[in-house]
This record gives C-alpha cells, sequence and structure tokens, in this order.
C-alpha cells in the first residue's frame, strides 16, 4: 500500500510538471495563439524557490478547472532578451500575456491569490450581467464592485478602455437599469457606479476628474486590514494611507478605541477626507518600524505617503474624534511636521539600516554562520592592518638604530682626531724641551 500510494503521488507531481511547461526564445513568436501565465524565474533566486512548488498547483489547479489559461516558466537569466522585451526587472516575476498586452501580477503569492488574478484577467476586461439575481450574486461575492449602467455611449467606451487597464485590481461589469434593486437610484444614465462598504457611490466627471483616476482611488474598501502587499497597492492609489497600529495578540481598550474613530472618520466624513486618504489597521508594528527605519508606539496612529516615504504622527496622543479630525486636516494643509523622506541623507540611512538589519537577522537566525561570514574577513582584515603598521614601527626602529649607529661612528671619529692632535702638540713640545737641554750655556745665555 505504502508503494502504491509513493507511485500515486509520484505521478501526480509529474503530472502537474507536464502542466507548466519550460519556455525558451521561440515562445515570444508562438504566444499570441494562448493566454499564458508565465513566472521568469532565475535559478539563483531563494524567492522563486520558494515559489516553485505554488507555481506546480496553479498549472494543476487552472488545468483541471478548464481555465484558458497556460501555466510556463522561463529563466530569465538564460533567455536574458526575451525576458528584457516583456519588462522583466527582478525575480520572480509573474506576467499574463493576454495578445498584445502584458499584465503584472503583484499580489501575495499564494495559489487562490494567483489564480484568481489569472481567471479575471484572462476574461473579458467588462462582463455583463443580464439579470438581477446574477447582480445580486456578483455583489456578494465582491467587496468592491465596479458597474456600468446603461447602453452604448462614449462613456461605455472610456469604461471599457479603463477596465482593459486596470483589470488587474479589480472586476468590471455592466447591466441596464431594470437589473439593479429598487434601493439604487441613479439621476442620469449612462452611469458609472461603485458598490462598497454597504452602499454605492456614483462617478461625477465634474468633481472627480478622469475616470481612470476615479476607479483607481475607489478600488478599495474605505477602511481594511492592511499589510505589507497591500500597502504599495494602496500608494498607487495616490493616497496618503492611514494606519491604527495595532497588536490583535494583546487587544486592548486604546486599540479597539483607535481603530474605531478611524473607522468613524472613513465613514462619517468620507465627503471630506476619502480623496486623500485609505484608511486602515496593521497588526504589530514591525513592518511599520522597518518602513520608517524608527520605533512606533503600539497602539499609535501613523499617516503614510508611500510616494516619498514621508510620515506623520500626531503631536499628542489621539484621545477622541475631533483630535484625529484635526490631525488629519493638519496633514492635508502642510502644518504637520513630515518625518523621514527619500532625500539622500535619509538614503543613505536606509542603506545602512537595512546592512545593519541584515546582519542582525542572520546572527538571530544563525549565530555561527554570522560569526563565519562577518567575523571572518574582520579578522582577516585587523591581521592586515596590524601586519602594516608593525612593518611600518619596525622600519622606523631600524633607521632609528642605523642612524644612531653613524653618529656613533662619527663622535669615535672625532675623538680619536682630537687625540692625535693632542699627542702631536705633546710630542712638539717635548722635542723642544729635549732642544734647550742639549744647547751649550753661551747658547742658553744667548737665547
Amino acid at each position: 500500500m505504502a508503494l502504491l500510494r509513493a507511485a500515486f503521488s509520484s505521478l501526480l507531481f509529474s503530472s502537474a510538471l507536464a502542466l507548466v511547461q519550460d519556455l525558451d526564445d521561440t515562445f515570444k513568436d508562438s504566444r499570441m495563439e494562448d493566454v499564458w501565465l508565465v513566472d521568469f524565474y532565475a535559478p539563483w533566486c531563494g524567492y522563486c524557490k520558494k515559489l516553485e512548488p505554488i507555481w506546480k498547483e496553479v498549472g494543476a489547479e487552472l488545468t483541471r478547472s478548464g481555465s484558458p489559461v497556460r501555466v510556463g516558466k522561463m529563466d530569465g537569466t538564460a533567455y536574458s532578451g526575451v525576458a528584457s522585451e516583456f519588462g522583466v526587472r527582478g525575480y520572480p516575476t509573474i506576467k499574463l500575456l493576454k495578445g498584445e498586452l502584458a499584465y503584472n501580477y503583484k499580489g501575495p503569492r499564494t495559489k487562490d491569490d494567483i489564480i484568481e488574478f489569472a481567471n479575471r484577467v484572462a476574461g473579458p476586461a467588462v462582463r455583463s450581467l443580464p439579470s438581477r439575481q446574477m447582480f445580486e450574486h456578483v455583489l456578494k461575492r465582491h467587496s468592491v464592485l465596479f458597474l456600468y449602467v446603461g447602453g452604448e455611449s462614449p462613456l461605455k467606451e472610456k469604461y471599457t478602455e479603463v477596465a482593459s487597464e486596470l483589470i488587474v485590481y479589480t472586476y468590471f461589469f455592466s447591466a441596464s437599469e431594470d437589473v439593479l434593486p429598487e434601493s439604487v437610484t441613479l439621476h442620469e444614465l449612462p452611469s458609472v457606479v461603485v458598490f462598497k462598504d454597504g452602499t454605492y457611490f456614483t462617478y461625477d466627471e465634474y468633481e472627480d476628474g478622469s475616470l481612470s483616476s476615479w476607479v483607481n482611488r475607489e478600488r478599495f474598501q474605505s477602511y481594511l486590514p492592511i499589510d505589507g502587499f497591500t500597502l504599495y497597492e494602496l500608494g498607487e492609489t495616490g493616497k496618503l494611507v492611514a494606519i491604527a497600529v495595532t497588536d490583535e495578540r494583546d487587544p486592548t481598550e486604546r486599540s479597539s478605541r483607535l481603530k474605531g474613530l478611524i473607522q468613524r472618520v472613513a465613514t462619517e466624513h468620507r465627503d471630506q477626507f476619502n480623496r486623500d486618504f485609505q484608511f486602515g489597521h496593521m497588526e504589530g508594528n514591525d513592518y511599520i518600524n522597518s518602513l520608517i527605519m524608527g520605533e512606533v508606539s503600539v497602539p499609535s496612529i501613523i499617516i503614510l505617503n508611500t510616494s516619498n516615504e514621508q510620515y506623520f504622527v500626531p503631536a499628542e496622543p489621539v484621545e477622541d474624534l475631533e483630535q484625529l479630525l484635526r490631525f488629519f486636516s493638519s496633514v492635508l494643509d502642510g502644518s504637520a511636521p513630515a518625518f523621514g523622506g527619500d532625500g539622500i541623507f535619509q538614503r543613505i540611512k536606509r542603506v545602512a539600516y537595512d546592512a545593519r538589519s541584515t546582519i542582525m537577522s542572520v546572527f538571530r537566525s544563525s549565530p555561527l554562520l554570522g560569526c563565519f561570514l562577518f567575523g571572518l574577513p574582520l579578522g582577516v582584515i585587523s591581521l592586515m592592518c596590524y601586519g602594516i603598521c608593525t612593518a611600518e614601527s619596525d622600519d622606523d626602529t631600524e633607521l632609528m638604530k642605523r642612524d644612531g649607529f653613524t653618529d656613533e661612528e662619527e663622535e669615535e671619529g672625532e675623538e680619536e682626531e682630537q687625540q692625535r692632535l693632542t699627542a702631536g702638540a705633546e710630542g712638539e713640545e717635548e722635542e723642544d724641551a729635549e732642544k734647550i737641554e742639549q744647547k751649550s750655556p753661551t747658547e742658553k745665555k744667548v737665547d
């Protein structure tokens, strides 16, 4: 039985492999015939290796469900020319290729999220809802729903164009007016409506600007849980992101109050702040701390500008709604001090912070590996510095000794010369004395 199970598992694994095709440079010429979901990877990439088993499951699931999407993978380092043509800048990169269009996937790398993206983008940009029953069914499935209501018009053409561009983020539907429930009242047709937060909002070209910008701003619920993936998606809307930083593992009355206050701003003061702010909460402060290279207390409130990496924090702890509203208003009018940014000083600080974080994470996960990776090079550098300094010191000592010996030799030479001169003078005096001794008495008298 065990052998049968092993053989069956091996068969399933081989089948999954067959459902994910290895692509080469001939792919760019044949891809137009089908819709392709492609993983561009590098053999040395750790994230790519983590994605590999998930990618096999994606291929098996899409094939089993009868999806028209074909699944493949390409070594971007071996076929760098093809990867460059598709705009691949890092690994792994997931793209859905549909005709002349290439859609980037930026969501969580889970099987369900990738499959949902593939099915959404592979289908028509705008899906028709023929009945009220179908509308109610779709409304229950989607937290945010964009709907075009009316017949053919320039607005519908624009809506279809925007849908083709932004279908990577959300679904787009169309319907006639009789499909809508009686609770939905439209003042004019055609109209574009977004259903979310238990209500609906109508697009107004004069107040909301371009349809593309409005859809991009409205594609999220007014208040939602935020993580690392959704934070930068929220930033792509052009809004500031207001976050209640909490700890769900240790809920406190203050955490609940701050979350409740931000939710009230999102719903009760939508007209005043929705255009500029996206609201939500994030569990824990680790991600925020790494983002701002500082420490955020828990619970607290912070506003992030992901476009320039600035952030804002209240000068005092927020206690009530009025205080929170004043804080948001001060951010909009520029009176609230901004921290962080993307200037040269912050970039240098980011490099140092990331290096420090990397070293600390290595030592926490594997102290021995950390000692080997960082201690060995430091030890070699220290020995080299010591050797250089010691060599210079020895050379100086030897030179000084050499100079010292020369001075002694000169002093000895001078002493010998002085002794010779002294000896010579004494010899002359002795000779003179002898000559005087040898003179006759007559000569002595003359002298």
